[in-house]
């Protein structure tokens, strides 16, 4: 009898613990506002973590992502895994990882996140530093909310078909919507419907521009 009473209360301090680190994170603001594919509130306890969110955003490989999505225990020891991320091959628990924190995460997140059935993972922010396809994706999503006219949708797809990958120039000419090109071209982009080169340089006129290939 008192063991089912001990899990409740065990549940109800997990409950609490997930919901107040929820709200610590919803009182912090890091740009850019828009997502993608987050499933529920973006909410992010670090630049570091909203950082790896805009990388998520533009990984073809994820389906969506959830922010602070639940809590991880062993014994006394809690956590609240940064992300929730689907991908067609599985769902694993992600970790933004600050270089200030000098020790590595403990083994026993892994370990949790595979008795839950999820494949655990962790970001270094020293992998992000310097990184072009971020500040790529930085542009990007400043047009998150923004959605092309069919016309221009057409028109694009239909030069990538015909002429394969072009300059992001090329591509531009072929808006006639007489919206802002930039932001047709970036919503197709974010949509999936086409690819931009996000690793060699920052986005510019000669950027390449293929259809997506998923």
């Amino acid at each position: 009898m008192s063991r089912p009473q001990r899990s409740d209360y065990q549940r109800h301090q997990l409950s609490k613990l997930l919901q107040r680190t929820r709200d610590e994170a919803a009182a912090l603001f890091f740009a850019p506002k828009s997502t993608m594919r987050c499933i529920g509130p973006a909410i992010f306890r670090t630049r570091l973590a909203r950082d790896v969110g805009c990388l998520l955003d533009v990984d073809p490989s994820v389906t969506s992502w959830t922010c602070l999505p639940l809590v991880l225990s062993r014994r006394i020891h809690h956590h609240v895994p940064d992300f929730l991320v689907t991908r067609p091959e599985g769902v694993s628990l992600l970790d933004a990882h600050p270089s200030l924190v000098k020790r590595p995460p403990p083994d026993w997140l892994g370990e949790a996140a595979q008795a839950m059935g999820y494949q655990y993972e962790k970001r270094e922010e020293a992998e992000l530093r310097g990184s072009i396809r971020l500040e790529n994706a930085h542009d990007l999503l400043q047009y998150a909310g923004y959605r092309a006219s069919l016309g221009d949708r057409i028109r694009i797809l239909a030069l990538l078909q015909e002429n394969g990958s072009l300059p992001l120039s090329s591509c531009l000419e072929a808006v006639r919507s007489g919206s802002d090109a930039i932001a047709v071209i970036a919503s197709l982009a974010l949509q999936r419907f086409v690819e931009i080169e996000l690793d060699d340089a920052r986005i510019g006129p000669s950027t390449i521009v293929s259809r997506f290939r998923g």
